[in-house]
């Protein structure tokens, strides 16, 4: 005689996983969105108003990318 367990289904875990995965791929697309506009606003200061908030142009990118995180 064989038994079938049917109480238990892979699905929860599965759809869990797929869940979270969409998460990470909203807080990643947040994260890239934060850091292009705060580029953006940046690129667009003058040398000078980069200078009296103590920045360079060199400095943008790095910025961004703790601004986006």
């Amino acid at each position: 005689m064989v038994a079938i367990d049917t109480s238990r289904s892979p699905a929860p875990h599965i759809a869990g996983r797929f869940i979270s995965s969409l998460f990470e791929m909203a807080n990643a697309i947040s994260t890239w969105r934060n850091a292009k506009i705060t580029r953006d606003v940046l690129s667009k200061l003058s040398n000078r108003e980069l200078d009296d908030i103590g920045l360079t142009r060199a400095d943008i990118d790095a910025i961004a990318y703790r601004i986006g995180r």
